[in-house]
């Protein structure tokens, strides 16, 4: 196992109900900036609650983040932080609310002269408006870590700082009966590829973190496909269990003393960033592929992968690896996600197009080894077609 130092202070309150704890995690005297979206918080009844935790704060309200958010929507909240004096942000939202919401608190106390420097320059930041979190769609583990992902003008960029992990975050399963069938399927398989990619790496014989990332894998795969079943619409233990594996598959635990690749995000962001793809369509499509190019460098955590998710153990390494992916792929397939570039109409004249996005953002020695250059990149988007 690899040396590390792991941290993770964000209090979490899991449960129905639990929206009203806000009431005493934010103080009284702040004056309260709330984010969120396109508005659904209005219609699922989680605007309603988070009014009435706020009901003795002094509060104000910002809408209209996006998914993949965009600098300058995120940039008007200045205006309103500036105006009132906000000293405290409530993300209430899926992970894009609550990305916007960390870059919105960096960018409030930002000394530079432009704060996209933030992104673009990876700086250190350190100071940011304290952030809580609303969670309403499991999928980026955003609302308990300390990274997030901006877009501007087709470029899809993430940055990372400690100084804006969330204080605390609510997490009511309830709140996700009313998702969509593709937000639904979007987080799961988002959940499981942040899982993938500390884990589909090579062996440091980091025993707690597989069984960890091994069993969050498996409690996708079975909850997962029900949670688009007619008979289990309304299971909340389900929901529980989804809302609870994207939140343990990033908040840095799994990922501690391992290896890490981000290799298959990387090259899904340029797909997001450029064809305006869901994050989770793009990341169903590269790591099949990932998975088949890196065939021999992942060789070992592959087989272990079809032996311990997958219980496949007839047939040689080879064989189990082959069927590993096949049964990726259906899994996949099951939560309607594309697999292929062709499944959302690219082709191989685009592929040139996605290589010089990643060398403008020098993403060009990705994966666990750095070994992940270009013309790699080229070979998984290729495999991908």
């Amino acid at each position: 196992m690899l040396n590390f130092s792991f941290e993770n202070q964000t209090r979490i309150h899991f449960g129905e109900g639990q929206i009203a704890a806000i009431t005493n995690e934010i103080p009284l005297d702040a004056k309260v900036l709330v984010t969120y979206g396109g508005g659904s918080i209005k219609n699922n009844g989680v605007y309603d609650q988070v009014v009435a935790a706020l009901k003795d704060h002094t509060w104000f309200e910002f809408s209209g983040i996006e998914p993949n958010p965009k600098y300058d929507t995120l940039m008007k909240a200045q205006t309103i932080i500036k105006e009132h004096g906000v000293d405290y942000l409530l993300a209430v939202g899926g992970g894009s609310v609550v990305d916007g919401t960390k870059f919105i608190a960096a960018a409030a106390l930002f000394e530079g002269d432009d704060p996209w420097d933030i992104v673009t320059k990876q700086l250190n930041i350190n100071k940011a408006l304290p952030i809580g979190a609303v969670l309403t769609l499991p999928a980026t583990g955003s609302e308990t870590n300390t990274g997030a992902v901006v877009t501007r003008n087709g470029h899809k960029l993430p940055f990372r700082s400690p100084v804006v992990r969330p204080s605390f975050a609510v997490l009511d399963p309830a709140v996700t009966l009313s998702l969509s069938d593709r937000q639904i399927s979007n987080g799961v398989v988002d959940a499981f590829i942040h899982t993938m990619e500390q884990y589909l790496t090579y062996s440091v014989n980091g025993k707690v973190q597989d069984r960890f990332a091994e069993g969050l894998l498996q409690t996708l795969i079975e909850d997962g496909p029900k949670a688009l079943q007619a008979e289990h619409k309304n299971d909340l233990e389900i929901r529980a269990n989804i809302m609870w594996s994207a939140t343990m598959a990033l908040n840095g635990l799994i990922g501690a003393g391992v290896p890490q690749d981000w290799s298959t995000h990387m090259i899904g962001h340029e797909l997001t960033g450029t064809y305006n793809i869901d994050h989770a369509r793009t990341l169903s499509i590269v790591l099949p592929a990932v998975m088949k190019v890196g065939k021999e460098s992942k060789h070992d955590k592959l087989v272990q992968y079809a032996q311990r998710v997958w219980n496949i153990t007839e047939g040689s390494d080879a064989e189990k690896i082959d069927q590993a992916i096949e049964k990726t792929e259906a899994f996949f397939i099951n939560m309607g996600m594309p697999i292929r570039l062709s499944d959302i109409d690219l082709g191989a004249s685009d592929i040139d197009v996605l290589i010089s996005q990643l060398e403008i953002h020098g993403m060009v020695a990705l994966g666990e080894h750095q070994s992940t250059t270009l013309e790699i990149s080229r070979q998984i988007l290729n495999t991908a077609l």
